[in-house]
């Protein structure tokens, strides 16, 4: 038996400079961290007892006898990309739900592979999750997938994320005083619009814009390093939530479907009731907002905001990890 934990990921600014359509001509960066809420995954050869040959369980539960019968599209191309012959069963559960912002479609790719690389009795590295993890989901899944999630969630940490051409990436570890990394964490909120989407259909729009939103772009990628400055220079953390709110100005018009009236709306009370920025995790169109809050307004957003689901969270720095293993027995 294995058992792999992913965590899902924040990201803070650089979104949009992490597809090939931007970092291909130009250098791109994120600045994001995991937090403590995960993927599990848990995974064994499945016992031959039973009329299937396959289990997986998830939203739905599916027994097939090939693997190419599977529903779920991304457990069947990582079941195929890893030559999977005997029976397998694949259990999933998640902290918090999909489609909702924080790389969980990510966070389930890179915790099925690190999975199934580990039932076969490897170990690999984080690089290689993250960059199979990005070829699965752009090549064989054709979705309009950026590279920061995978790499995010297969590391974990604190970290700015470089992408350069050919799909070349290095992660640099924020290094950050640990007061001043528990201050930003005290000042932010997790707030579950309640509202899903598909990050891919969303992402679509802005890739096709990219070429035409270069002033933009450029402006989001600067405030990485920017806000990297407020972190590790004396400066207020107030700062790093009035540049929040300054990028969620800039990433709105990067695409019609990134934020809508109802988002707007969210937004708009939060910033009434004392949030100083915030912004629309993932690709946007709904999901989870993170908001920019200092400590003693906190209680005010929550009133104001009183029918919408705050999650707590932390900073967790391990990234994907197998948890549980089990030697295999079924020769």
């Amino acid at each position: 038996m294995i058992i792999s934990r992913t965590p899902f990921r924040i990201s803070f600014f650089g979104g949009g400079t992490d597809y090939p359509a931007w970092y291909n001509e130009n250098e791109g960066a994120v600045l994001s961290t995991t937090i403590d809420k995960y993927c599990y995954i848990s995974l064994r050869y499945l016992p031959p007892f039973f009329e299937h040959k396959h289990r997986i369980v998830y939203s739905k539960i599916e027994n097939v006898q090939y693997v190419s019968e599977i529903q779920h599209p991304a457990a069947r191309a990582l079941l195929e990309f890893c030559d999977i012959d005997k029976g397998i069963e694949i259990h999933h559960d998640g902290d918090l739900p999909a489609r909702s912002g924080l790389g969980s479609s990510s966070s389930f790719v890179v915790g099925l592979l690190h999975s199934l690389y580990a039932l076969r009795g490897m170990m690999v590295s984080k690089h290689r999750l993250a960059k199979e993890a990005v070829h699965i989901e752009r090549d064989v899944l054709k979705e309009n997938v950026g590279f920061q999630d995978q790499v995010a969630v297969a590391y974990g940490g604190f970290n700015k994320i470089v992408f350069n051409k050919n799909d070349e990436f290095r992660v640099e570890p924020v290094t950050v005083k640990k007061e001043k990394l528990i201050q930003l964490e005290n000042h932010l909120m997790l707030i579950f619009t309640g509202l899903s989407r598909v990050a891919s259909d969303i992402a679509e729009e802005q890739i096709k814009n990219t070429p035409k939103k270069e002033k933009e772009l450029k402006f989001i990628q600067q405030m990485v390093n920017e806000a990297i400055i407020v972190l590790n220079e004396d400066k207020d953390i107030s700062e790093f939530g009035q540049m929040l709110h300054e990028v969620w100005k800039f990433k709105k018009t990067l695409s019609s479907k990134i934020s809508n009236s109802a988002i707007d709306n969210i937004y708009d009370v939060a910033l009434s009731s004392g949030a100083l920025g915030g912004k629309l995790l993932g690709a946007g169109g709904g999901g989870f907002m993170l908001l920019f809050v200092p400590p003693d307004r906190k209680q005010n957003v929550k009133e104001k905001l009183k029918n919408l689901l705050e999650v707590q969270f932390c900073f967790e720095n391990e990234g994907s990890q197998i948890i549980h293993y089990t030697t295999p027995d079924i020769k």
